[in-house]
C-alpha cells in the first residue's frame, strides 16, 4: 500500500532511515578483506562521476574508460582494465542487495498509511450514510485480489543471496553492527549467478522463497486485519486474497515445460504450503 504521507515527510524519512543508513553499512565494504576490495571502492565513485562527465561530453564508453584509467590508475593493460571493470561490477551488486536490506528494513516507517483514507475511516462514515453503507457492503461482497507471481527469474537473486538479505534487514533493524559486518563478509563470497542455466524447475524453486517468506505472510496479515475490522461491523469474514503460481505450468508458452515439469512444480509448492502451516502450529504450540 502507498503510503499517503507528505512528499516532504516521505523524503526526510527516507533520506534519514535509508540513505544514511547506507552510507554508513556502505563504509564496511572498504573494510572487508577480500582482492584489493579498497582499491575498488575508492575508484568506484570516480568512476560514477568520469562516466557523468564523460555522458555530457559526448565521449565514447571505449574514450571514457580510456581517460578514466590514464588519470587514476598506473596500468592501462587490456587485462587489467577489465579486472577492475569486473570488480565493480560485483561491488555495485552487493551494494544493491545492501541498499534492498535497508530499504526493507525501513518499509514499516516508509509506509505510514493515512487513517482518514483507511477502509476503516470508510465504515465510520457509512454509519451515518445508508448509501454508502450499501455501497461499502456492496464492495466487500464484490472484491477480490488474486496475486500471480509470474516466471521472470532473471529478475530474482538466487536463493543464497535471498537469505543473506533476509538476514541482513533482521540485523539492520536491530542496528546489529556485528551481524552486519559478518554477513557483508558473506555476501562478498557468494556468487549471484549459477553456472548452468536453470531449469523450469529450478525457476520455479527460486520464485517460491518469495512465496513462502513474503507473500504467505503478508496475504495472512491483511486478511487477519480485514476480518477483524468487518467483525466489529458485524459482516461476515470474506476471502479476498488468493495467490497463483505461474511457472511450472505455463506450458502454452515455454517449450521446456511439460507435464512432468508441472507436476514436480505441484509437488514442491504442497511441501512448501505444509512447511508453512507447521511452522504456524509450532508457533501456536508454543504459546
Amino acid at each position: 500500500m502507498q503510503s499517503n504521507q507528505p512528499t516532504s515527510q516521505r523524503e526526510s524519512i527516507f533520506n534519514n532511515e535509508v540513505i544514511s543508513r547506507f552510507e554508513l553499512y556502505n563504509s564496511l565494504f572498504l573494510t572487508l578483506p577480500f582482492y584489493k576490495v579498497k582499491d575498488t571502492g575508492t575508484l568506484l565513485p570516480l568512476f560514477i562521476k568520469s562516466c557523468e562527465d564523460g555522458v555530457k561530453n559526448h565521449q565514447t564508453p571505449a574514450k571514457l574508460i580510456e581517460d578514466f584509467f590514464k588519470k587514476y590508475t598506473t596500468n592501462t593493460d587490456s587485462k587489467d582494465v577489465v579486472d577492475l571493470l569486473f570488480r565493480f561490477i560485483q561491488y555495485i551488486e552487493r551494494q544493491v542487495v545492501l541498499f534492498d536490506a535497508v530499504e526493507d528494513a525501513s518499509f514499516n516507517k516508509l509506509n505510514v498509511s493515512d487513517e482518514q483514507s483507511s477502509l476503516r475511516a470508510l465504515f465510520l462514515k457509512a454509519n451515518d450514510d445508508k448509501t454508502l453503507h450499501d455501497k461499502v457492503d456492496q464492495l466487500i461482497e464484490d472484491f477480490s485480489l488474486r496475486l500471480v507471481l509470474t516466471a521472470h527469474p532473471t529478475q530474482f537473486y538466487p536463493g543464497s543471496v535471498l537469505a543473506i538479505i533476509n538476514d541482513l534487514t533482521i540485523a539492520i533493524k536491530g542496528n546489529d553492527i556485528t551481524t552486519i559486518n559478518q554477513l557483508l563478509q558473506q555476501l562478498g563470497k557468494t556468487p549471484f549467478f549459477n553456472k548452468k542455466a536453470p531449469t523450469p524447475v529450478d525457476e520455479a524453486l527460486s520464485l517460491t522463497w518469495y512465496l513462502e517468506n513474503v507473500f504467505y505472510f503478508a496475504a495472512a496479515n491483511i486478511q487477519s486485519n480485514l476480518n477483524s475490522l468487518l467483525s466489529e461491523y458485524h459482516i461476515d469474514p470474506k476471502k479476498i486474497i488468493e495467490l497463483g503460481f505461474w511457472p511450472g505450468g505455463d506450458r502454452d508458452g515455454n517449450p521446456n515445460v511439460h507435464a512432468e515439469t508441472t507436476l514436480q512444480v505441484s509437488k514442491m509448492l504442497r511441501q512448501i504450503l505444509f512447511r508453512c502451516y507447521y511452522r504456524d502450529f509450532r508457533n501456536l504450540k508454543r504459546r
